[in-house]
């Protein structure tokens, strides 16, 4: 049986006694899907970092109940097996009236039971986007939600629900969530045409994110957050009742930036939806029932670079107590602090190109000042040329002063790291 819990002082999940910063996808490959250079693509997307799935359904029936715990355990242990973890989605079944037992307490009751003990199991999902607006009279009520919570605590402490949210609810509305979940999150997909559709917010730039993180956060209150950013949605994808929606997808250049305001702005975890959605693949991808095409072009590297040992450290660290500061307002940014790190992640929300100027650095353990950074993922080679001989480094940035500059351009992500 795994255990996973919550680390207090940062929000990071800890797995089997490791702190972890999640990263998944919703959905992710079938079983038996292969990438287009024939590797399993379960064992393809653990390999590049991820490392969790949604799995479970939204129609659990008690008459097919037996039949559907078997195939999602099958499906578990087929993940497992390719070293990836399970997010349980419980459908609509955590949510119970005050009179007990409710046909729902039983099949939660039932499900719960079935999967406590499963060694693929990181979280169970609960009921999606509670608050919807679009849900009109019919949006869920916390108190359902809360007996559910206390029901499935009572039955499995070994591990977190998790309760995502719709972009549209305004935080007065969510903040009565809190009892429901031990973490929540956000889904924003900015990237459409026409920008802006899948938020109520007048900002149509992909910037968004940090504004649904920053709303998100305030919900939560103490609890930690994940944000579920975009591979494709609905919004992107015609049907017969929107003949006319155009297939839009995020660059990489866009999903990394997304990505990093999200962690800046105090996202634990990131999933990215969409990449199971055939209606808008390649067709050599849809056979596949998975984009990996998107994957290739834009969606690999980001993960890489998040599950990386250079970077890891930092997303599953505190912030740090003196943060490190900029005057640019273009600029948004976060300072954590490890045993023999400082890292400062910064991203460029708007604005021209331009240096920008950093300040607030502390100085190392012991008591001297730091003369240098690096800036992870960015390379040159070490000694600069001439002559050119293939000796490549991270890309290093002079520190004076406790300060530092460097060049930004809109939607830019920077990554530094000063040994301390």
């Amino acid at each position: 049986m795994s255990t996973v819990s919550i680390d207090s002082g940062t929000g990071a999940l800890i797995v089997d006694g490791n702190r972890l910063f999640p990263i998944g996808v919703s959905n992710p490959p079938p079983p038996d899907s292969k990438t287009p250079a024939g590797r399993n693509g379960l064992e393809e997307i653990a390999a590049n970092g991820v490392h969790f799935g949604r799995t479970g359904i939204g129609t659990w029936n008690a008459e097919l109940l037996d039949g559907q715990i078997a195939a999602q355990k099958e499906l578990h242990a087929t993940m497992a097996s390719h070293g990836l973890r399970c997010w349980l989605w419980l459908g609509t079944t955590p949510d119970l009236p005050p009179q007990s037992p409710s046909p729902n307490e039983q099949l939660l009751t039932r499900i719960v039971t079935a999967f406590r003990g499963d060694p693929a199991l990181l979280a169970y999902k609960g009921i999606d986007e509670p608050r919807n607006p679009f849900r009109g009279p019919d949006w869920i009520r916390p108190d359902g939600m809360v007996r559910a919570y206390q029901k499935v605590r009572s039955l499995d402490p070994n591990h977190p629900i998790v309760v995502v949210q719709a972009p549209r609810s305004p935080v007065s509305e969510l903040i009565p969530y809190r009892p429901t979940f031990d973490i929540t999150g956000v889904d924003i997909y900015p990237v459409s045409y026409p920008p802006g559709l899948h938020s109520d917010s007048p900002n149509l730039d992909i910037n968004v994110v940090g504004e649904m993180a920053r709303k998100t956060r305030q919900a939560a209150g103490a609890k930690p957050f994940w944000m579920t950013l975009q591979i494709a949605w609905s919004g992107v994808t015609p049907s017969k009742d929107f003949p006319r929606i155009v297939p839009r997808f995020p660059d990489n250049r866009q999903e990394r930036f997304m990505a990093y305001e999200a962690i800046v702005n105090g996202a634990r975890g990131l999933i990215f939806f969409g990449g199971h959605l055939t209606q808008v693949m390649r067709p050599e991808d849809a056979a596949e029932g998975w984009n990996w095409t998107f994957w290739r072009r834009a969606l690999r590297p980001v993960v890489s670079e998040l599950a990386s040992d250079d970077l890891q450290p930092a997303l599953v660290a505190a912030n740090a107590d003196s943060q490190v500061t900029t005057r640019n307002p273009d600029i948004e940014l976060v300072t954590r602090r490890t045993a023999t790190h400082v890292y400062v992640i910064a991203v460029r929300i708007g604005g021209g190109i331009s240096l920008v100027d950093f300040a607030g650095l502390p100085r190392k353990r012991d008591g001297t000042a730091i003369t240098q950074g690096e800036v992870l993922f960015e390379y040159v080679q070490q000694p600069l040329p001439p002559p050119i001989d293939g000796r490549q480094a991270p890309r290093t940035i002079p520190v004076a002063g406790a300060a530092f500059s460097d060049w930004f351009a809109p939607h830019d992500a920077h990554v530094y790291r000063f040994a301390i």
